[in-house]
């Protein structure tokens, strides 16, 4: 009987010290847990920083066309002028030039307008007309290293600064920034391939004595245009290109800086838009070997008058003299 309570008393008390270890192996359990938990909180409680974002990628540049859009070719008919005999010739110190009514397709004057001469900056509207053909003008271009070292003029553009092809078109026709010019030809495309498209439009454009061999009008043997060729060029940029024509009837365009370019302020070196009535561009320009030289449109009582002068001492007085000529006598059938 004795031994029996014996065992009985053993086992109680087992069975005790064991309940008494397990609970005590549950409160480590959550002692080591619970730190851990409220870190976890912590954490979870502490508000989230804001994801850096994404960059957006750059939208792929439309592929280079390897021809050039369809052109029309403007018609400017002599025959006006043949059935009206010029009584008084228009005194201009150019040794080309010509007198278009654009309204009536129709030629008023000419002066050794067939003759190849070097044109200087006149070049710039076939380059302008070839960069927009090619790309979208807010197309993003960074400037080569080599165009920032050709001859003036300038617009003053650095080395790895990244400007639309709209920005380096304003530097180009407003400053006639040669830089600018070179950015965009070599920058869309190689340069040799884009002068190569510029002599593809002009024979697009039935450019009888007309040839380029840089984007700027640099004097070269072999960069040359007409008096009669340079009207069609201009006759096709007023009609064809208004972003264009915008650009050239503008007097000055603010650039801002930004992060990829400093600030530019080109002005335009055309001195017709505040001196002429009615004017609204196309392109002056100068080198040793073409002289002053000048494209001029004009708009009056619903006429517009372009005149091409190349090879001059006075090519504004010029131009003022023959668009004053074209006005003067209205197209009559």
């Amino acid at each position: 009987m004795i031994r029996l309570l014996i065992v009985v008393a053993i086992l109680l008390l087992g069975s005790r010290a064991f309940s008494m270890l397990q609970n005590h192996r549950d409160m480590r359990a959550v002692a080591a847990t619970k730190p851990t938990a409220t870190a976890r909180a912590s954490v979870a409680a502490k508000p989230s920083a804001r994801p850096a974002p994404t960059p957006t990628p750059s939208p792929s540049r439309p592929p280079v066309p390897t021809q050039l859009p369809q052109v029309k070719v403007p018609v400017l008919s002599a025959s006006w002028l043949r059935n009206h005999p010029i009584a008084e010739v228009p005194p201009i110190k150019g040794r080309a030039a010509i007198v278009v009514d654009l309204t009536a397709g129709q030629i008023l004057y000419q002066q050794d307008q067939g003759t190849r001469y070097a044109e200087a900056s006149l070049t710039k509207m076939m380059t302008a007309m070839v960069a927009a053909d090619l790309t979208p003008l807010d197309t993003v271009i960074t400037v080569p290293d080599a165009a920032t070292h050709v001859e003036p003029n300038h617009m003053g553009i650095s080395t790895g600064e990244k400007l639309t092809v709209r920005e380096l078109l304003d530097g180009m026709l407003l400053d006639s920034g040669n830089d600018a010019a070179e950015a965009i030809a070599m920058g869309i495309v190689d340069r040799a391939t884009f002068i190569g498209f510029m002599n593809q439009k002009a024979a697009a454009l039935h450019l009888r004595a007309t040839h380029f061999t840089n984007p700027s009008g640099l004097d070269d043997a072999d960069h040359y245009s007409s008096a009669y060729d340079l009207a069609v060029v201009g006759a096709t940029l007023l009609a064809d290109y208004p972003d264009i024509r915008a650009i050239v009837g503008s007097k000055q365009v603010s650039i801002y800086s930004s992060p990829q370019h400093k600030a530019f302020n080109p002005i335009n070196i055309d001195r017709l838009l505040s001196t002429y009535p009615g004017a609204i561009g196309i392109k002056p320009g100068y080198t040793g070997a073409a002289g002053y030289c000048l494209a001029a449109a004009a708009t009056r009582n619903g006429r517009t008058i372009l005149v091409v002068v190349l090879g001059s001492t006075q090519h504004f007085t010029d131009a003022a003299t023959l668009l004053d000529f074209g006005f003067r006598h209205p197209v009559t059938h």
